[in-house]
């Protein structure tokens, strides 16, 4: 067995799927590097069709009895789940920054405590879900939420246990069982989730963690005709794969996909905030899907709010994210790296001047970058990088900030700084996304809706919202007066 144990910052990590309750380990495996040093992980069992049928079919033969859970066992597991996950953050903190290349202080702080709490919210949301019974001439309307079924999770490396807790805990609220496909580039955490909830008494087969490349699992995951439900964050050319597959047998999908948000800097602003939002922006090496990666900035104020913007942009410390003291960390993956890179020498080719950064560093790091002279259809305006790269451009008036805030074919997010209110509700009432921010970034409650417009994405999800996704919504319909005693 410790043939399939790998040590990752003195953390036992089994390299094998969970599927049925046991650990599956594969004929081939695939390496996973740290995009710290390079360093390898460990070898990972490397899914293929027959791992995922045997998946599905564990989690399709736990259903029946996990569906019929009573609520409050259901939510009692999620929290004992929960419990596991306070009691190794540590663990998991230090095993994810080597993984995926995060801030570990980060990690340690917000990201798994959020983990824990993606568990509590929707065991407590289960618990109060409900739609108050209204009457049609008569007659009572009854909504009720019933399980799905099996479910295919799918999600990316950028803060892999964040967002498929984000995924696994209102799926195995509702009554589904799972099969979670972790990233490639990042797979440890989620193996560590499968000790987790089994030692927290989640039934075997209830959640299966399958590894691998999509091509070799994920595609028959997603073909599959037993499962009922996917959902699936990650790129917009995989989620069209995926919505081919998932049409053949009509499965409903929920899909958030890429970002290019805007950032709107009025004249009437407090900078120094707009700065500070401006330069969160590189937040995770800038492999964030909600940063807001287009500046636009009024003009009387733009020479100001860039001399600001570089003064701060200027003293973040780039390195090891183990350091308490790094702001940002490496970039995922030579892949990705040489993705980003690309993007800015074609822009620069271009015309473009870069205000700060514009190039590579030593391994897997980016310069912070802010690009200016951009046109609006440009390669570098109009696409997804996913890296510390943003682009800034200056409007003279409100409805040129609109127009140009709405013209990418994306709609995740958007973020607005201004001190005027009417023109706040003026605004964000004509952005197209799925959030609007107004003077602040990235606030979060999981009682939102969330998801993306256009090419952002597909659904909502998020309180109710993903019970109305995880779960066949039924309304029963009974007559007045209808009952006859036998008794």
């Amino acid at each position: 067995m410790t043939e399939h144990i790998t040590t990752v910052a003195g953390v036992a990590v089994d390299t094998r799927h969970w599927i049925g309750g046991e650990r599956v380990a594969s004929v081939e495996t695939f390496t996973d590097v740290s995009p710290i040093d390079g360093s390898t992980l460990g070898e990972i069992s490397r899914g293929t069709a027959t791992e995922a049928e045997a998946a599905v079919a564990a989690a399709r033969a736990a259903f029946p009895a996990w569906a019929a859970t009573p609520r409050a066992e259901r939510a009692r597991i999620l929290h004992a789940i929960a419990d596991g996950v306070d009691k190794r953050i540590e663990d998991l903190a230090n095993v994810e920054t080597l993984d995926n290349g995060a801030l570990l202080r980060s990690h340690r702080c917000g990201v798994m405590p959020r983990v824990a709490h993606n568990f509590r919210f929707f065991a407590d949301w289960l618990l109060k879900l409900e739609h108050q019974d209204f009457a049609t001439r008569g007659h009572t309307n009854h909504v009720s939420w019933d399980p799905a079924g099996p479910c295919v999770l799918i999600t990316p490396w950028n803060a892999p246990l964040m967002l498929a807790t984000w995924k696994v805990a209102p799926a195995l609220a509702a009554g589904n069982t799972v099969i979670l496909k972790p990233a490639e580039w990042s797979p440890l955490t989620a193996s560590l989730l499968a000790d987790i909830a089994a030692e927290a008494g989640l039934p075997a087969g209830v959640l299966n963690v399958v590894q691998g490349y999509g091509a070799e699992v994920g595609n028959p995951l997603v073909s599959h005709p037993d499962v009922r439900r996917i959902s699936f964050t990650g790129s917009v050319p995989t989620a069209r794969h995926i919505a081919r597959a998932a049409a053949a047998n009509l499965t409903p999908l929920s899909l958030e996909l890429g970002g290019k948000s805007p950032l709107l800097v009025f004249a009437d602003a407090d900078l120094d905030l707009a700065v500070d939002l401006a330069v969160e922006q590189y937040d995770n090496a800038g492999q964030v899907c909600l940063a807001a990666t287009r500046i636009l900035v009024e003009e009387t104020v733009s020479d100001e709010f860039t001399r600001r913007f570089v003064e701060k942009a200027s003293r973040l410390r780039q390195g090891d994210p183990r350091d308490e003291a790094t702001d940002l960390g490496p970039n995922i993956h030579p892949r990705q790296l040489e993705k980003i890179d690309g993007f800015v020498r074609r822009a620069l080719g271009d015309g473009a001047r870069a205000v700060i950064g514009g190039k590579r560093m030593d391994g897997l790091y980016y310069e912070p970058t802010l690009l200016t002279d951009v046109a609006q259809d440009s390669e570098i305006v109009q696409e997804e990088i996913f890296g510390p790269v943003l682009t800034l451009q200056i409007f003279g008036d409100e409805e040129e900030a609109v127009r140009l805030a709405n013209d990418t074919r994306f709609g995740l997010a958007a973020t607005l700084v201004t001190g005027d209110h009417e023109r706040a509700e003026r605004v964000t009432a004509r952005l197209v996304a799925g959030t609007a921010w107004v003077n602040c970034f990235f606030v979060r409650d999981l009682r939102a809706p969330f998801g993306g417009s256009r090419h952002s994405g597909v659904g909502r999800e998020g309180g109710t919202w993903s019970f109305d996704f995880y779960c066949d919504v039924k309304n029963t319909v009974t007559a007045p007066n209808g009952w006859h005693n036998h008794g």
